[in-house]
């Protein structure tokens, strides 16, 4: 094993929470005039910045003060549901699986994160857990994640990330780094796969690839 941190993404790879994120972004489609986007659908097209993909989906430009907008209305009708969201099925097992030392960067709020990962019972497990300070999201992983290792004062080369999305793939190369792609999350298997990266089908798939970088 090369790699010596391993860094975890949040939404849609240790959160099961797909189905909450589709029917939320539903939500917000529809104060907007929008239609219903379905889950498969929603995995072809997701993209970052959110505010293209909401333009893309609503058909016409999306300036920022009704992305913002809309990514509220998003967030709380996320937030309502997330009592019916556990884990994915076999992420405790994949963070055991792990030797090295772990951490955690999610695109979600910080203030909300840091309470969720507690609530399932993973208090301790991560050496960093960083979510989003700003009031706005939406925007790319890779700054992020540089500022997540520089706290943490892990050098990239030394880190493998394992995320459900092309941006967590895109941010770990950029600090110098190595991903594993998960297809249970929010991109659909066959746009991971058409990336060249290595791609796994369970958590526990993707810890023992990881363990191969």
């Amino acid at each position: 094993m090369t790699a010596k941190h391993l860094v975890w993404d949040w939404n849609g790879t240790l959160l099961d929470d797909l189905h909450l994120v589709v029917s939320s972004t539903n939500v917000a489609f529809a104060s907007a005039g929008g239609r219903d986007v379905g889950s498969d659908e929603h995995r072809r097209t997701f993209r970052r910045p959110v505010a293209d993909f909401y333009a893309e989906m609503l058909g016409r430009a999306i300036d920022e003060e009704e992305f913002g907008r809309l990514d509220r209305i998003f967030h709380d009708a996320y937030r309502l549901g997330l009592t019916d969201v556990t884990l994915a099925a076999d992420a405790l097992a994949a963070i055991k699986t792990w030797p090295g030392s772990q951490s955690l960067l999610s695109m979600w709020f910080h203030h909300e994160l840091v309470p969720a990962v507690e609530g399932h019972g993973l208090t301790g497990v991560f050496t960093r857990i960083d979510g989003l300070r700003a009031e706005l999201g939406g925007g790319f992983k890779a700054a992020h994640l540089a500022a997540h290792l520089a706290g943490l004062g892990v050098e990239g080369g030394d880190v493998v990330m394992i995320g459900d999305s092309l941006d967590d793939a895109d941010a770990a190369e950029s600090v110098g780094g190595s991903a594993v792609l998960y297809t249970g999350g929010f991109t659909d298997p066959a746009r991971l796969r058409e990336s060249g990266r290595p791609v796994a089908d369970t958590l526990v798939e993707a810890v023992k690839m990881a363990m191969s970088l």
